[in-house]
């Protein structure tokens, strides 16, 4: 039952096939007997969770149905806050913290009838793409125990792959959605920037951050980006367009359709693994009727963009906090950010404009970009980060995210889709990227390469 997707859940439930506290029970089985070894979900709510899953079967029988979501397990990120749940942001220094309020993706989900069963495993404040904190440990990719399940939404990510739960929330600033979907063979969506509202009493205006949806097939990405989206007056950004419209068809006709394909997305070092599996991407989508042209990007751009960007945020948010006690990329950011001057601010939106109106011209010629999410496919879990690629040493732990950043500063949605396996085993993600506001156009075109491949219904298998 915990390997159903969403959707076939919410006929179940509908229909009354099963229970919401059967369901609830059956995932809380697949987390007791998984979750000791993947450690993907860190704090466990199952006696609140059970006595929700009560009160949404007692609605179900007096013929309420409370929403999208109605009696669906979900698993909140542990950077995201939720009212009377641990919420510690992957730091010592929230070891015990409880927020008062949830946010309002979790506001939004728990709405739309999802019951809330626990919290997924970050990097201490989604800082890198490998999921490890002093607080809880590394959390393992489920298709190989001895690989990183990727990050910052690693816990997310392998919770999904490993079937405790059908839909969970992520974030993205660096690819923090994107190659831990890449990694355990599901889906994850960086809508455009205020697609799903992100209130910031301090960085209301920061666009490289995106709260977004994860899941196992596209359609239930849909689902809940129906339920997360949508406009709120309390976030600048927001698109004041309903999430209705992700309730509409994924089904299109691709006949015609512009995609351009980058391997490399401009000469960035890609392992030969994950280019051997990514370079089969195009081929699909010709086969369903679309045009693929291979493309030269210079994005290189974004580069500083995002390294400055990144910085500012990081000086903004963190460096009123004791530096001693916080993790050594944290404070590496901090640093970065300190010592930025006005200058520096200027250049960064001087080449994000540049490059924002070079894609524009680029997107009236193509409708979609195919490239790889991530330049790599899952690396050993004990190492911090990637430090090589093709033996090409990389100067720092963010480099070998920059497939994946380098498409954040584009103010564009983009998803990561299963692609294929290495001859390890290990799973590679292909990203689609359209233009600003077209996420139902990339949830579109992404539904279509996944219905083709069929690879994301390869699953773990657990000895």
């Amino acid at each position: 039952m915990f390997y159903l997707t969403a959707v076939e859940m919410l006929e179940l439930l509908r229909t009354g096939q099963v229970s919401a506290v059967e369901l609830l029970q059956a995932h809380l089985d697949r987390i007791e007997e998984i979750n000791p070894r993947v450690n993907a979900i860190v704090t466990l709510t199952a006696e609140r969770a059970l006595a929700e899953a009560g009160e949404a079967d007692r609605d179900l029988a007096r013929g309420h149905w409370r929403g999208p979501l109605h009696g669906l397990p979900v698993a909140h990120k542990d950077l995201t806050e939720t009212a009377g749940i641990r919420t510690t942001y992957g730091s010592p220094l929230f070891a015990d913290n409880v927020p008062l309020r949830d946010s309002l993706v979790v506001r939004r989900m728990r709405e739309a009838g999802a019951i809330t069963v626990g919290k997924t495993n970050t990097p201490e404040f989604g800082t890198g793409s490998h999921t490890v904190n002093e607080l809880f440990g590394v959390t393992r990719n489920p298709y190989d125990l001895s690989r990183s399940a990727g990050g910052s939404s690693g816990g997310a990510a392998a919770a999904l792959a490993a079937g405790m739960v059908p839909l969970a929330d992520g974030s993205d600033m660096g690819g923090s959605l994107r190659n831990p979907a890449s990694f355990c063979n599901v889906v994850g969506l960086r809508p455009t920037p205020g697609r799903v509202p992100s209130p910031s009493p301090t960085a209301a205006w920061f666009t490289l951050g995106v709260p977004g949806p994860m899941a196992r097939t596209v359609a239930d990405l849909a689902l809940l980006m129906s339920v997360l989206s949508g406009f709120d007056a309390a976030s600048p950004l927001s698109i004041p367009q309903s999430g209705a419209v992700f309730a509409e068809p994924l089904e299109t006709d691709l006949t015609g359709l512009r995609v351009a394909w980058s391997p490399d997305l401009g000469e960035l070092p890609v392992d030969v693994e994950t280019a051997r599996v990514t370079a089969d991407a195009p081929a699909v989508l010709a086969g369903l009727g679309a045009r693929v042209e291979q493309v030269r990007l210079d994005l290189s751009d974004a580069e500083e963009a995002f390294r400055i960007y990144r910085a500012w945020y990081y000086a903004l948010s963190y460096s009123g906090m004791p530096q001693d006690r916080l993790g050594a990329n944290v404070r590496w950011n901090v640093e970065q950010g300190l010592g930025l001057t006005g200058a520096d601010l200027a250049r960064a939106e001087r080449l994000r404009s540049g490059l924002y109106r070079r894609m524009d011209r680029f997107f009236g010629a193509h409708d979609f970009l195919l490239a790889p999410v991530s330049q790599v496919p899952p690396f050993p879990v004990g190492e911090p980060y990637v430090s090589e690629i093709n033996g090409e040493p990389l100067p720092d732990y963010l480099a070998w995210m920059r497939s994946a950043y380098w498409i954040s500063v584009l103010h564009a949605p983009a998803i990561s889709v299963p692609c294929g396996f290495t001859r390890d085993g290990l799973p590679v993600g292909v990203q689609i990227v359209g233009r600003p506001f077209d996420d139902l156009g990339v949830l579109r075109l992404a539904h279509a390469f996944e219905r083709a491949t069929g690879h994301g219904g390869r699953r773990p298998t657990f000895s």
